[in-house]
């Protein structure tokens, strides 16, 4: 057998190595957030991920796509030897796959650019030396490690805050949620549009303008957003048992403790007479407050908590399905592109800065994907979605969403993003909202370090896998 059959077979055999471990550790983000909250089961969720995600990857996947290693290490030292740039891409795919696969044993969710990106760094230091690598793009990309997760936290935090004060401490719940559930699916489904437009189906050379995209992205909103008016219209009220009823409504219990927290700000800020009024006033409301909570029943804001969660299960369910089908488009080049790449170059002879990946090789790519997340992605869902905080169907929106619109800003603004960061950072986010006490600190310090140690472990596997494969090939 030829040695370049040899290398085709085993690039491919690679390639979907690597794509079955994006699966198991990258696509199980999306879904995670809803196996947690109960908005979807483990099965449900990998189904739904496995049609969208191969959907993403086949039907709107980039057509083209650059060499990976263009921008991050100098290509011009593979133009006399191109059998080691296929060596060297080889053994970074093979590296970042083995990284990957210990990361989602652990469930650790780690970046799989970031993955990729370490191991070409590895290989390229090892062949053309500390000033063959582009220190410039490396910073950038190590920024955005802080950078991205933050700004996703921040916008989650808000966005959970808001949905805190206007339903979940509202007076009526369920009427709230009611007026609020028609505007979200309208700003999710408008924002969701807009960036499918600009950022998955941009390899269909459909030539929209913004102003055309926008009204798309506009009436796909106001569809949205009365087919929800009709739904929550019909969204029946708690069945109430029989039973003896409360002196006072939960609502006058909640209001009441509202009261107290803005009596303790006063206090803790007042001095002389006021201060020692206002705690008289206030020992006095926490009193009144707590035989108010003794004679009243709390199991109507139960069931009304209930109903809001329920609803805000299709808008969780939305969003992920947004997220899978954008991560398929986009993130099934970190396993192709270097395939193609090396295909390219086996197949011409020579290094070139871009090449067209071929429709059998998405599809290729998106069996992989599928494959790894149906196995294996259980381990990191279970960490996405039950180990960082407890999740609902509201609080997992809020990330999800947060996590949807920090992606896009960055994709406008040409920050090198990572998905799983943006979500992790989002969930932390929700989980702030709630207090600290909330969050499982020891699970996040996991993660971070996972995060931190990604670079030079994959760099690490790939330089060892690229000198054997020197060895046996050179």
């Amino acid at each position: 057998m030829e040695i370049t059959v040899i290398l085709q077979v085993l690039v491919l055999v690679i390639g979907f190595y690597m794509a079955w471990n994006i699966g198991a550790n990258d696509v199980s983000n999306a879904m995670g957030t809803s196996v947690g909250s109960g908005a979807l089961t483990l099965r449900k969720a990998v189904v739904i991920a496995a049609i969208l995600e191969f959907s993403g990857a086949f039907f709107v996947g980039s057509n083209v796509s650059e060499t990976v290693q263009r921008g991050l290490i100098d290509q011009d030292m593979f133009i006399t030897e191109p059998i080691i740039l296929v060596l060297g891409m080889c053994a970074a795919l093979f590296g970042t796959s083995i990284w990957l696969q210990i990361a989602s044993y652990f469930g650790w969710p780690v970046s799989t650019t970031h993955a990729i990106i370490g191991a070409i760094l590895g290989f390229g230091g090892v062949v053309g030396g500390i000033e063959a690598v582009q220190w410039g793009e490396t910073g950038t990309i190590a920024l955005s490690w802080v950078v991205t997760p933050l700004i996703s936290a921040v916008i989650s935090y808000l966005i959970f805050s808001i949905l805190q004060r206007n339903i979940l401490y509202a007076m009526n719940p369920i009427e709230a949620t009611k007026k609020f559930i028609p505007l979200l699916s309208f700003i999710v489904l408008s924002t969701f549009t807009l960036s499918l437009i600009f950022n998955g189906l941009e390899n269909l050379n459909l030539n929209i303008t913004f102003s055309e995209a926008l009204l798309i992205s506009l009436a796909v909103g106001i569809a949205a957003f009365g087919i929800s008016y009709l739904f929550t219209r019909r969204v029946p009220l708690p069945a109430v048992e029989n039973r003896a009823p409360s002196r006072y409504l939960p609502q006058t219990v909640v209001s009441l403790e509202k009261a107290i927290k803005h009596l303790q700000r006063v206090h803790v800020v007042s001095y002389d007479e006021t201060h020692e009024k206002v705690g008289t006033l206030l020992s006095e409301v926490q009193a009144l407050s707590n035989k108010m909570r003794r004679e009243t029943t709390f199991d109507d804001r139960k069931s009304e908590y209930y109903v809001v969660e329920k609803m805000f299960v299709y808008l969780q369910i939305l969003t992920a399905c947004f997220v899978a089908f954008a991560h398929g488009a986009n993130d099934v080049a970190n396993a192709i592109g270097p395939v193609a790449a090396v295909l390219d170059v086996i197949k011409n002879g020579i290094v070139t800065e871009a090449t067209t990946i071929p429709s059998w090789l998405l599809a290729f790519g998106g069996v992989g994907i599928v494959v790894g997340l149906a196995t294996w992605g259980w381990r990191v869902i279970e960490t996405i979605g039950k180990k960082i905080t407890e999740l609902t169907p509201t609080r997992g929106f809020c990330a999800e969403f947060g996590a949807a619109i920090t992606i896009l800003l960055a994709s406008k603004l040409g920050m090198p993003v990572s998905t799983t960061h943006c979500l992790v950072g989002a969930i932390l986010g929700v989980g702030m909202a709630r207090g600290m006490r909330a969050l499982n600190l020891n699970m996040i310090r996991d993660i971070v370090l996972s995060w931190i140690i990604t670079l030079p472990a994959s760099a690490a596997m790939c330089i060892a896998i690229f000198y054997i494969l020197r060895a046996i090939f050179v």
